[in-house]
């Protein structure tokens, strides 16, 4: 598998997300709103379901992450506390951090093995800087999660027409 590696022990994400023994295809994904910049990284498949959420219009990140955890509840949960837990980035193995300073916006673009992903809530752009797990479609499915682990079961989604992705 492309971009497949292994997290090491000491990663919170790890520990809180899945076994010790499985593999995770990693990603960054940055989330543009009024507010500001949040990066996040995780699973690869994330990927699709943030482009799903953004197919509802979320008004911010916070409304982003909302939709995005009913395709995958824990990711988004481990997500989300990391954000709270950490603000700003102190750490190597912080899993999502605010942009706030040059330091912050350095470590934003530095791609996961699998890519780097940019979703711009106010321009409704998706710019995939780097992507080698997987295409990216306007409409698309992908399978939904449950306690990090796939399911028998798919989500649908379109992006509505005023929304863009790059490249």
């Amino acid at each position: 598998m492309i971009g497949s590696i292994r997290l090491p022990r000491r990663d919170h994400y790890q520990r809180q997300h899945w076994s010790k023994d499985v593999d995770v295809s990693t990603m960054r994904f940055n989330v543009i709103d009024d507010e500001g910049t949040i990066s996040l990284v995780g699973p690869a498949h994330m990927m699709k379901m943030l482009a799903a959420a953004c197919a509802k219009t979320p008004a911010n990140h916070r409304a982003l992450l909302g939709l995005a955890e009913g395709y995958d509840p824990r990711w988004v949960t481990t997500a989300m506390a990391s954000l709270d837990a950490a603000p700003r980035l102190d750490d190597g193995a912080t899993l999502a951090f605010r942009v706030v300073d040059e330091v912050t916006r350095r470590q934003s673009l530095e791609p996961e093995p699998t890519g780097l992903v940019v979703y711009n809530l106010v321009a409704k752009r998706i710019i995939q800087i780097h992507n080698s797990y997987a295409s990216l479609r306007r409409k698309d499915r992908g399978r939904l999660r449950r306690d990090g682990r796939p399911v028998r079961a798919y989500y649908w989604y379109e992006l509505p027409t005023d929304w863009s992705i790059v490249p």
